[in-house]
């Protein structure tokens, strides 16, 4: 392999270098105290400087050496730079869409307040037993407190949270 390729070929893994790092470490390297964000961010920078060498690593191994060797870098440089546009523009947008997805929010108690539930532990009147709460899509079990008794498969009505792990329940079954 010729020097020019292999030139190239080492700038392609610089980047996947920077990449790497930026993956696993981005965290504990923020440049100057800042976030770096937008087009000047490691993910962008890591496909800018991979795409320039793996991309113009290409041209250097098919152009023929009549071109000499200075032309031969000059024009694989300019091909790998072209490359590398897309490339870091893809990064740019592909970490843009990640950072800054829509999530469900975090349960909290109060989202709590209003969910319907099902009893899988009898509750004896004015002690606990346990429910299942469905909470934004999910199954949850909660400790639960009544004024009345509840039988299992009881339907029910949370209408407080006492703590981060018990609630208050009302039974919604038709009497």
């Amino acid at each position: 392999m010729d020097p020019v390729t292999l030139a190239f070929l080492l700038v392609g893994a610089l980047g996947l270098v920077v990449l790497v790092v930026a993956l696993l470490g981005g965290e504990f390297l923020h440049l100057a105290g800042t976030d770096a964000d937008g087009p000047f961010s490691l993910p962008v920078i890591a496909a800018f400087v991979g795409g320039a060498g793996f991309v113009g690593a290409i041209p250097a191994a098919l152009l023929p050496d009549a071109m000499g060797t200075g032309g031969r870098i000059a024009l694989s440089a300019v091909i790998g730079l072209l490359g590398a546009l897309p490339l870091a523009f893809g990064a740019l947008r592909l970490t843009a869409a990640v950072m800054h997805m829509r999530t469900d929010p975090t349960l909290t108690e109060q989202a709590l307040a209003g969910a319907l539930g099902v009893v899988i532990t009898p509750i004896g009147a004015g002690g606990y037993g346990e429910v299942r709460i469905r909470v934004h899509g999910q199954d949850l079990k909660y400790a639960a407190r009544s004024d009345e008794p509840l039988a299992i498969g009881t339907p029910v009505f949370v209408t407080e949270a006492l703590s981060a792990t018990a609630v208050e329940v009302v039974s919604t079954a038709a009497r």
